[in-house]
């Protein structure tokens, strides 16, 4: 079969809205695409549990220090599903820790800012974790099978992690003047860092309309901030906080919130290496990394010492 009617093929399977899976044959930048933003999205959760991992022996109670661990501990099965689906793509996962390592790959801007206090990791379930539902939902009919399959399980998780963060939010909302304003400074700081977990605008994203024709995406970055923004607006009426942005408005002929001007500069400053918690955030995951080299060691052992025994065994 040649290389032309293998596109064929594959144009025909996406255009009947069906998966491609790791066997089939595929284009070289469809399968770099998927790499870059699957990994991207691995590394993402995994970074992810620094910020939040900072307060589970600060938690006010013990029910919140458990279920924050609980949320903690399913930020890293997210990442590994991930791994799992990159890795049929021919990637190892070795390698793509090496990326993210080196600076080489990135992963969300969101996880660059700091936790200051408790609100936060409210606000981060609330706000952070319902972006990301946002933006996952729509990737759980990506054209990639083991992504698609994958993001079944991540987003029912998710639900739970923001409906946790909205809970925290609604208790101080409804607590002290003090707690109120703890809850107010959270949903401050991180509502324009959360627009920007979507992306760049469409006009200069240079991903969105490629990702789009192959299904990978299935709503482009502007769609989806402006369904989250409309969303979210209506649950800080809920919460009786107030949204930081003077702009914000609803327009009637749009049928949608109009908002302010996003700090497109601070995106990529944080993108490229210069946010609040960039290098923070990136040598704890390295340290890590170095001090589990040990337990790496010990289970390759293992395994080749039974492969070893089950070979005797066998002969």
């Amino acid at each position: 079969m040649s290389t032309y009617s293998f596109q064929e093929h594959f144009d025909e399977k996406l255009d009947k809205d069906q998966t491609i899976e790791p066997k089939d044959w595929m284009p070289e930048n469809y399968r770099k695409t998927l790499i870059r933003q699957i990994s991207q999205h691995a590394h993402s959760e995994i970074i992810g549990m620094l910020p939040e991992g900072n307060w589970i022996s600060r938690a006010p109670t013990l029910r919140r220090k458990a279920v924050l661990l609980a949320k903690v501990q399913d930020e890293a099965g997210h990442g590994l599903y991930l791994y799992c689906a990159a890795e049929t793509l021919g990637i190892s996962r070795d390698e793509m820790y090496e990326q993210l390592h080196s600076g080489k790959a990135k992963y969300s801007s969101i996880f660059n800012y700091p936790t200051l206090t408790w609100a936060d990791i409210g606000a981060i379930g609330w706000l952070v974790d319902g972006a990301a539902i946002m933006n996952q939902v729509p990737l759980c009919r990506t054209s990639y099978g083991p992504y698609a399959r994958a993001m079944v399980r991540v987003c029912k998780e998710e639900s739970f992690h923001q409906r946790q963060g909205f809970e925290i939010m609604l208790t101080l909302a409804n607590g002290t003047d003090i707690q109120k304003k703890m809850a107010q400074d959270a949903l401050n700081r991180w509502w324009w860092p959360s627009l920007m977990m979507f992306g760049p605008n469409d006009a200069d994203s240079p991903h969105t309309e490629q990702s789009k024709k192959w299904r990978i995406k299935r709503l482009t970055n502007d769609e989806l901030r402006q369904k989250f923004i409309d969303v979210t607006v209506e649950q800080a009426k809920v919460l009786g906080l107030s949204i930081p942005d003077n702009d914000l408005k609803w327009n009637e002929e749009r049928q949608h919130f109009d908002f302010g001007k996003i700090n497109w500069d601070e995106f990529w400053n944080v993108v490229n290496g210069n946010g609040p918690c960039n290098k923070q955030r990136l040598d704890m995951r390295k340290n890590a990394w170095e001090e589990g080299r040990w337990v790496r060691d010990a289970a390759m052992a293992y395994a080749e010492k039974n492969k070893v025994k089950t070979e005797k065994q066998a002969a």
